[in-house]
């Protein structure tokens, strides 16, 4: 389990000071790496911080996107997720259990920006679904 000192310097890395609630976030990120929703982290968090509302959790999380401490995912319908591992893999999501799978085993030219004149690429998200083996009864 990291520790609340190892949440505050990856905040610091970020240029993001380590406020009470960033850091709780920040913790529940770094100990959970099951690409939580917005609605997960506040339920989780809620109980020990009951002042803690949803909107700092969400304000909270655009900070860590807008610097690049998380990445949002929108590969499920219903809300974004967030994910603490900010390098370059794909993601697997099942449409009957809704977890996600992290895949790191693709070929790394599928991550490179390609060069096209009248866009500024920025990001690539590369997403699968379908139904996990654990579902599928295997």
């Amino acid at each position: 389990m990291l520790t609340t000192l190892e949440s505050h310097k990856y905040l610091r890395q970020h240029s993001i000071k380590p406020s009470v609630q960033r850091t709780a976030v920040m913790d529940y990120l770094m100990n959970n790496r099951t690409h939580p929703t917005i609605d997960e982290i506040y339920l989780a968090l809620c109980p020990n911080m009951p002042t803690l509302s949803k909107t700092t959790v969400y304000n909270t999380l655009d900070i860590f996107v807008e610097r690049g401490a998380v990445r949002a995912l929108v590969i499920d319908e219903k809300n974004a997720r967030y994910d603490i591992d900010v390098s370059a893999h794909a993601h697997f999501i099942c449409r009957s259990c809704g977890k996600v799978h992290d895949i790191f085993n693709l070929k790394s030219e599928l991550f490179e920006f390609p060069k096209l004149s009248r866009f500024s690429i920025n990001a690539v998200e590369i997403s699968y679904s379908g139904i996990c083996d654990k579902c599928k009864g295997n």
